[in-house]
């Protein structure tokens, strides 16, 4: 087998042995940062006495707000500098979080993302099309480096423009391109628009992520290209991209465990829980210089998958991410958390979507009350049975559009979903809009299997306006 980094095939036993060194030499690293020398010294813990890699639970958990409180460089552990480079959240909830990097941590980011891009197919003599945002964000420079450290010819075409995105893959003969799932699609009926067959993309390998998806929607996305997509997992308290990825077998993300100690515990104890028990994802940084970060909630619900992959990695595999541990939005100002978990929610949708494909829509004038949602909307279309969307219906769609984007929602970085769980949940209440429901259904394919995918709501609004 082929591998990028050596590290790729160590024993469980080499990744421990690594996993224990590096976390002592962290642990004496972090203690040059005023936050982590006052919590560990209250947790009396120090280098020496970690003596196996159960010691970990022994140190306090890191938080997003202790993050918060600590910008913007509260946490630094070497000297102004040293640092090369910052990211930043937008800090729309409040301050923002603020990771920054040394040359070396830069340097062990675009190797690790190097190797998940070759552990998927991606060679020096492809080329590379990064469809994502650049700038704070961490996914667009993360990957874009990556790529170049692999030596492919690397565009930096940035998101959206699609007609750009087209002329550029078809005169370059994009082979490997970095792109949404949901804009995958959207890129896909362009091409169609254009009287072209997506087939006859050159793409051969996408890499998605940054926002939830389906393995339907997955093979959807594989089938309109005739390519294979390839599941990410990062976040910016952990550098970014390259946390996590799949291997060619598509099952299950291998964790890095030679950059990264993974752990899973109960979101309300704290406590482990068992392989293949859903649980809240916490990671500890095990190389990082600049700012290296102990037991982070990240508040990513998931699971150690059991057994070992077939593809012969011996690093630690984590299902999909199915959800939020702290789900909550925002209305008007006003914090709202949810009760319910994503998991569980899907449920009531997929009833509700079976509910609304066979029931006979009633002609009466009354408005169904949402009774979670608190909410009533007026009744718009007129011809509940007519096949013609109306001008109404348009009018809704571009409400359900501005109350999405920009009106009334103000939502935390990985809270969309359960927003829009939410929009639709009182959507599909609303006996007065067929059309609205048969849009929906018409998209089951992103609410089978593992969680709502939000852009399919955008884009079936966007298809009517």
């Amino acid at each position: 087998m082929e591998v990028f980094d050596a590290a790729e095939l160590w024993s469980r036993d080499q990744i421990e042995h690594t996993q224990l060194t590096r976390l002592k030499a962290t642990v004496a690293h972090v203690r040059k940062s005023e936050f982590y020398r006052r919590r560990l010294d209250e947790a009396g813990v120090t280098p020496e006495s970690i003596t196996s890699l159960d010691d970990i639970r022994r140190i306090p958990f890191t938080t997003k707000q202790d993050l918060r409180d600590q910008y913007p460089t509260g946490l630094l552990c070497v000297p102004r500098s040293e640092i090369v480079r910052m990211h930043c959240s937008s800090g729309t909830t409040g301050s923002p979080v603020a990771i920054c990097h040394t040359q070396n941590d830069i340097n062990s980011w675009a190797d690790l993302m190097a190797r998940c891009l070759y552990m998927v197919g991606v060679r020096r003599d492809d080329v590379f099309q990064n469809m994502s945002g650049y700038g704070l964000f961490t996914g667009g420079l993360g990957i874009h480096f990556g790529a170049e450290r692999l030596g492919c010819m690397t565009i930096p075409a940035g998101p959206g423009n699609s007609r750009r995105q087209i002329k550029l893959a078809k005169d370059f003969k994009t082979t490997v391109a970095h792109i949404l799932p949901s804009y995958a699609l959207i890129l896909g009926e362009h091409l169609r628009n254009m009287g072209e067959d997506p087939r006859d993309f050159p793409l051969r390998i996408a890499v998605v992520g940054a926002e939830p998806y389906t393995v339907e929607f997955r093979r959807r996305i594989e089938e309109l290209f005739d390519m294979k997509a390839y599941n990410s997992y990062g976040l910016s308290e952990m550098n970014g991209p390259g946390v996590a990825f799949e291997c060619q077998n598509q099952n299950g993300l291998h964790v890095w465990e030679d950059a990264y100690l993974p752990e899973i515990v109960d979101p309300k104890t704290g406590e482990p829980v068992p392989d293949g028990e859903i649980g809240e994802l916490v990671m500890t940084c095990l190389c990082r210089q600049g700012m290296p970060i102990l037991r982070y909630r990240t508040r990513d619900l998931t699971r150690f998958l059991p057994g070992e992959c077939s593809c012969g990695r011996h690093h630690r595999r984590i299902d999909r991410i199915l959800g939020r541990a702290d789900d909550m939005f925002i209305i008007k100002g006003v914090y709202h958390a949810l009760s319910f978990s994503p998991v569980s929610y899907q449920l009531r949708i997929l009833k509700y979507l079976k509910l609304m494909a066979y029931r006979r829509l009633s002609h009466s004038k009354n408005l169904r009350k949402i009774s979670d949602a608190k909410f009533t909307f007026h009744k718009c279309v007129q011809d509940s049975y007519s096949r013609r969307i109306s001008e109404h219906f348009k009018k809704f769609c571009k409400i359900v559009q501005h109350f999405l984007r920009r009106l009334v929602i103000r939502h935390t970085s990985g809270n969309i979903f359960n927003l829009c769980l939410f929009l639709i949940h009182f959507c599909l209440h609303i006996s007065s809009f067929p059309e609205l429901t048969l849009i929906l259904l018409s998209y089951q394919h992103m609410f089978i299997c593992s969680y709502v995918h939000y852009t399919s709501l955008l884009f079936a609004v966007n298809t009517f306006i």
